[in-house]
């Protein structure tokens, strides 16, 4: 099967999982508080449904377009625009005719579910699969720096001691840590030896994205080429995967960053790279394009070196998985500040972007794993105060219970529409990038 099947088909079964758990989320509290629930649709049913069952009151169906889905509960003014029922009076099994505190807990219910759906696959995993961080003692020749972090005073080889003055014990969350924490020292240990705390620029992380600075640490590494992008310098010289790259231009090379400088100080200029091969040594000519790249990478999780591994029993899984739930909630929260600048625009992805968290070959850890991550994602987005998504009508709950005032229902119904009209525009222009890049960055 192929790479882009695999991704497709866990993309559909992750987000089903998800968003019939999140409907769920608002089902439950509904029944619970006596409301009638009209539908319980997977997907959208513009037009028709692939499959519809009424059982009860409910009709359950899944429908044709992969949007998301949607629970239709009497009396609410949702996607659904029936303003036929909300024309007549109230009835006691209708939304409107509940208690503030009900609606609020019925609408608050889907990305409640989202929040425990990505703690509860966190814990699991660690307390199945446990978890794997990269020590001090794990990265022996520690990290190649960017050269616009040298100017703060890292250098190639330091290893991470503390960060804010405090152990820091995964060593491969720096480049994480400095793009969405509020880091301002970090201690080193040189290569000599010598130990030094350096100040770290407020607001690095903007900085770091805005020049695409987005790994300024990397594992130093060997100079195996794990990825060929197509179409590239490299790939039209013959370079493969798994190629040991000896020297550059008579230069030898021992480590990857050392690979990867001399091929950005010889942009535009052929170069002469030595690589073994098959257990003989070739030499291949790559011009280096203006950027001073040539289409390869070495970000394979082997390459890195060795790893530790922490094992967790059922509380401290259930601790800590809660703990990284919140962790990547908090995260997310974070970096949404860099879709409103001119960069982050052009980055924002869709069904396209969703997918490719997803690895290429099936693998259940890396599964759950995305999944956990999409849920928190969910929970976040669903909560935004637009109308049209549960935050929306969270908003106008909270000025009712504030105000001691119903919203007016006609502005209720004209919110609605302006917030789903805004969410369409969203998913077209995150859309669009997705088949930009496709188009023209692939």
């Amino acid at each position: 099967m192929s790479p882009f099947a695999v991704k497709a088909i866990q993309l559909l079964l992750s987000l089903s999982l998800l968003i019939v758990l999140h409907e769920l989320g608002h089902f439950i509290p509904a029944k619970i508080f006596k409301t009638r629930v009209e539908k319980f649709f997977l997907f959208f049913d513009v037009k028709f449904a692939l499959f519809k069952k009424k059982v009860g009151e409910t009709v359950y169906g899944i429908g044709w377009l992969p949007l998301g889905g949607y629970v239709k509960i009497a009396g609410m003014i949702d996607e659904s625009m029936d303003k036929e029922q909300m024309a007549g009076p109230p009835e006691p099994w209708e939304f409107r005719s509940k208690p503030t505190w009900q609606r609020l807990i019925i609408m608050l219910g889907g990305v409640t579910v989202n929040i425990i759906v990505g703690f509860v696959i966190y814990s699991s995993i660690l307390y199945f699969y446990g978890r794997n961080i990269v020590t001090n003692n794990d990265l022996v020749n520690g990290f190649s720096v960017e050269k616009s972090f040298k100017e703060f005073g890292f250098n190639d080889g330091d290893r991470i001691l503390k960060v804010n003055g405090e152990d820091f014990e995964n060593v491969m969350d720096i480049n994480k840590f400095l793009f969405l924490r509020n880091v301002e020292s970090i201690e080193v240990e040189h290569n000599n030896g010598q130990t030094e705390t350096i100040a770290v620029p407020e607001d690095i992380g903007m900085t770091m994205f805005k020049k695409g600075v987005m790994r300024p640490f990397q594992p130093i590494r060997l100079p195996m080429i794990d990825t060929i992008v197509p179409d590239f310098p490299a790939a039209k010289a013959g370079l493969l995967k798994g190629d040991k790259v000896v020297s550059i231009n008579n230069k030898p090379i021992d480590y990857w960053h050392e690979f990867t400088t001399e091929v950005g100080n010889s942009a535009t200029i052929e170069s002469e790279i030595v690589i073994s091969r098959d257990g003989r040594l070739d030499t291949l000519k790559v011009t280096p394009t203006e950027e001073g790249t040539i289409g390869v990478s070495n970000f394979a999780k082997e390459l890195i070196g060795k790893s530790t591994k922490l094992s967790y029993g059922l509380g401290e899984s259930i601790a800590s998985g809660t703990n990284f739930g919140i962790e990547k909630l908090t995260d997310y929260a974070k970096q949404f500040k860099y879709v409103f600048t001119k960069e982050g625009a052009t980055q924002v992805g869709g069904f396209g972007a969703i997918a490719n968290l997803f690895p290429g070959q099936w693998d259940w850890l890396s599964f759950w794993e995305t999944t956990a991550l999409i849920s928190i994602i969910l929970a976040f987005m669903n909560i935004l105060p637009i109308p049209a998504l549960d935050g929306g009508h969270v908003m106008f709950l909270m000025y009712e219970m504030i105000s001691g005032r119903k919203p007016n229902e006609k502005a209720m119904e004209y919110a609605q529409m302006a917030g789903f009209f805004l969410l369409i525009a969203l998913v077209l222009f995150a859309n669009g990038n997705d088949i930009y890049r496709w188009l023209f960055k692939s």
